[in-house]
């Protein structure tokens, strides 16, 4: 017997996304256009939903 959900199911088309900074391997971070630190951005780290979390370093000694 096959579940009623896979007759209907579709596979998910996921959106096409770009990102607005690139990494630069000489310096080890990633760069916006005009080579200024993407972390310097408020815009791209809300778009991107980039965080800081301390919850690693408040549960292992060695991180």
């Amino acid at each position: 017997m096959r579940p009623f959900a896979l007759s209907y199911a579709r596979p998910a088309v996921k959106p096409e996304a770009t990102t607005p900074y690139t990494y630069d391997a000489t310096r080890q971070l990633n760069v916006l256009p005009d080579g200024s630190p993407a972390t310097s951005s408020r815009l791209v780290l809300l778009a991107t939903s980039a965080t800081a979390s301390t919850a690693g370093s408040k549960t292992h000694f060695d991180d």
